[in-house]
């Protein structure tokens, strides 16, 4: 039996077989890597700052659009629905980092954009985030992290090509 058959405390990837298709032992490890860097993430949010990772990428998406957003747009780009925006945009309201605007001809719908406040805020925080960041990766070496970005970026770029039918080969 593999030493890494008898290791639970890391999950199923441990756990995997050398029988087990290399795409899904390959998928199981970017999905374990994803996961332990998000809850190390979330404990120094949680820890430093008293922020869960959700009002963090909030204010992300609002610092990368000075101009504000709408609540639907900002549902949008955070996968959520339309009513945790509103729960975390009434939570950041009262804590004075986001404002709610009227849009300009339509009454039904709210602009949301950082405050002053808020915006130095989130830079604050950002700066850590950044750091914390080239710290969990940085014990990589340039050479891998600059190989592990371009075979990444293969990835994602055959991910979002059509898949292949009958008549077209794969590569």
């Amino acid at each position: 039996m593999s030493p890494l058959l008898d290791d639970h405390s890391i999950g199923l990837e441990a756990r995997m077989s050398s029988d087990d298709h290399h795409s899904l032992r390959l998928w199981l490890r970017l999905l374990a890597c994803s996961t332990d860097i998000e809850t190390e993430i979330r404990k120094r949010l949680r820890a430093q700052f008293g922020m869960t990772l959700a009002r963090f990428d909030y204010l992300a998406q609002l610092h990368r659009h000075p101009d504000g957003l709408r609540m639907s747009a900002l549902s949008r780009y955070l996968m959520v629905t339309g009513g945790n925006v509103t729960g975390l945009t009434d939570e950041l309201e009262k804590d004075g980092l986001v404002q709610r605007d009227a849009e300009p001809g339509d009454r039904r719908s709210w602009r949301l954009s950082l405050t002053s406040k808020g915006r130095k805020i989130f830079e604050r925080i950002a700066g850590e985030h950044e750091q914390w960041v080239v710290e969990l990766f940085g014990r990589l070496g340039d050479v891998d992290r600059h190989a592990l970005f371009d075979l990444l970026g293969k990835l994602r770029v055959q991910l979002s090509a059509p898949p292949p039918t009958a008549e077209t080969p794969t590569p």
